[in-house]
């Protein structure tokens, strides 16, 4: 089944006020190409200024805590970022699982929080280097679906990144072949979890998606998207991704 793709950036550590002016660019750039979804998840700061200024552009997050409220010094609520515009949040990114230990357990309980606050949940699996040429991509991937997707998600509320951990932010993406194995395989676990909902539910592919890599990987069957992260801090370099998913929408 064809899904409607959704090309989302993660601008990560990156962007001040200044940076709004590409955000600008990528608004223009979607309403040209209506065929695909586009989302932006900028730094905290920058989200309701972005929310208030992107029509036709989801604005996301990239955390949030579990708890609606409490005292948690530096933490960010599900409910803030809807309060602020917000209509959805990256949760279990590889950076966070490694940086801030992040456990399955955790990742879930915070897209539960982001289901309840009514923010659509983008969560992320990928296996690192190491696990890969061990042969264990795979189980990888499944244990963290298994542990991290809630049995409430919907397709409507649920998007699923898979970024191979050694491919984040280093230039190197896996084959088309071990992409189409992977999303594939994902695709049947997300059945399995949800049944019928697991079929509508988008995969996005992340890891050094760039302009010139877009078209092949977006063309692969059970990529709905992509999830990029350096590409789209410009309107440069994320446009043409955007162009991509829109000639295959």
């Amino acid at each position: 089944m064809a899904l409607r793709k959704l090309i989302a950036g993660n601008w990560k550590m990156h962007g001040t006020r200044a940076s709004l002016a590409e955000l600008d660019a990528i608004v223009a750039a979607a309403a040209r190409n209506a065929a695909v979804d586009v989302a932006i998840c900028p730094p905290f700061t920058l989200i309701a200024a972005a929310a208030d200024r992107a029509a036709g552009v989801m604005i996301g997050g990239q955390d949030c805590h579990v708890a609606a409220k409490g005292p948690h010094t530096g933490c960010i609520s599900a409910e803030m970022l809807a309060d602020a515009g917000a209509t959805a949040v990256i949760v279990g990114h590889s950076e966070r699982r490694a940086d801030c230990h992040e456990c399955d357990a955790d990742i879930r309980a915070k897209a539960e929080a982001a289901f309840a606050a009514g923010l659509r949940a983008i969560i992320c699996v990928g296996e690192t280097e190491v696990q890969r040429d061990q042969g264990a991509a795979g189980i990888t991937v499944g244990e963290q679906l298994d542990g991290s997707v809630p049995p409430s998600a919907t397709a409507a509320r649920l998007v699923v990144a898979y970024e191979p951990v050694w491919a984040i932010g280093t230039g190197r993406t896996p084959s088309v072949e071990d992409v189409a194995e992977m999303h594939a395989m994902i695709r049947a676990k997300l059945i399995d979890l949800l049944g019928d909902e697991g079929q509508g539910v988008r995969i996005l592919y992340g890891g050094s998606v760039k302009p010139d890599n877009a078209a092949e990987l977006l063309a692969v069957a059970d990529v709905d998207g992509a999830l990029v992260g350096g590409a789209s801090l410009t309107a440069a370099q994320f446009v043409p991704i955007i162009e991509a998913g829109a000639s295959l929408g």
